[in-house]
């Protein structure tokens, strides 16, 4: 399985042999009453649980997510700040189920009949009460505090490795004009399907080729531009380090829910700008030796909506190799 690294997660937890990977979300609302969790039963088990399902072959873990609550409940979510993975035994051994908190404010969730029967929206008291399995009240509990401090509602900032590239010593022509090579064109539509778990509605990105073509599949599909951005070019970024960190925190004060694409040699500058935003605890999980990401691989930055200055948040994910 590609790599998963979030800092909402218990090395202990999802670390040493695990047989079963799964993943959901616990969808949230917040209305007259307050704080407001989506709830399903599952007739099969006759429990109270959240959305949540086994990895398909070749999907990565964000995709799982998305998936597993747009077929049991009919919503098209985003994936919000990650979740505490819970972990416990299967008959085929060890389980590890990673969650996402997923905004659903305005969404309707219709059962799909077959897995779940019914679903119920409840505050965090009456949920505790409801669920089956006692280890499902940690992401409950991070939920919640989340909320109470006012970090629950965030907009994800994805920082994009260009896929793989033909190799510089077999392209003789401008470097800016290097395109993918055949594996880092399958490897950008595995960007695509990573990508679509957040959702953004903005890509920046170096205007060098293979930048462009990364990104390419997610901005056809959604039907949007992209800000080309010269600063995050290799050569730029070489001689002026300081206008890279000045573009990623112009990105990052916009508020919403953006995409960056840029070069491996960028990627330390990168990350020290937003190390400048985000706590030592979540500073020490940004890649810091070189390569820092593998080809196609993301960053994620979670900041919450009434503080863009103070991420709450950083996930790592690579996507599937041939």
């Amino acid at each position: 399985m590609p790599l998963v690294l979030r800092s909402s997660d218990d090395p202990i937890v999802t670390g040493g042999a695990v047989k079963v990977f799964a993943a959901g979300a616990v969808p949230w609302r917040v209305g007259d009453g307050g704080l407001q969790v989506l709830m399903i039963h599952r007739d099969k088990y006759d429990d109270w649980s959240w959305p949540k399902g086994k990895l398909d072959n070749g999907e990565t873990i964000p995709q799982c997510a998305v998936r597993e609550v747009r077929e049991e409940v009919g919503l098209e979510i985003a994936l919000g700040i990650p979740l505490p993975a819970i972990r416990y035994p299967v008959a085929s051994g060890q389980k590890v189920v990673y969650y996402w908190a997923a905004d659903a404010t305005g969404l309707v969730a219709v059962p799909d009949g077959h897995e779940v029967d019914s679903c119920r929206w409840v505050s965090p008291a009456e949920a505790r009460r409801w669920l089956a399995n006692p280890s499902d009240i940690d992401p409950l509990d991070a939920l919640e505090a989340a909320y109470i401090a006012g970090r629950l509602a965030t907009v994800p900032f994805i920082v994009i490795r260009h896929a793989k590239a033909k190799p510089r010593a077999s392209w003789t022509q401008e470097e800016g004009k290097r395109p993918l090579a055949a594996t880092g064109k399958r490897q950008a539509l595995e960007v695509d399907a990573l990508l679509s778990a957040w959702k953004p509605r903005r890509v920046a990105s170096s205007p060098w080729t293979r930048c462009i073509q990364t990104v390419s599949p997610y901005l056809k599909r959604n039907d949007l531009g992209v800000k080309l951005v010269t600063a995050l070019t290799e050569h730029e970024a070489l001689r002026k380090p300081e206008n890279v960190r000045k573009a990623v925190r112009k990105l990052m004060n916009k508020g919403i829910a953006q995409a960056l694409c840029t070069h491996r040699p960028v990627l330390p500058i990168v990350f020290a700008a937003l190390a400048e935003r985000l706590p030592g605890q979540l500073a020490r999980i940004l890649p810091s030796i070189d390569p820092y990401l593998r080809p196609g691989a993301l960053v994620v930055i979670h900041q919450p909506v009434q503080k863009l200055r103070k991420p709450v948040s950083v996930e790592v994910f690579e996507t599937f190799e041939d």
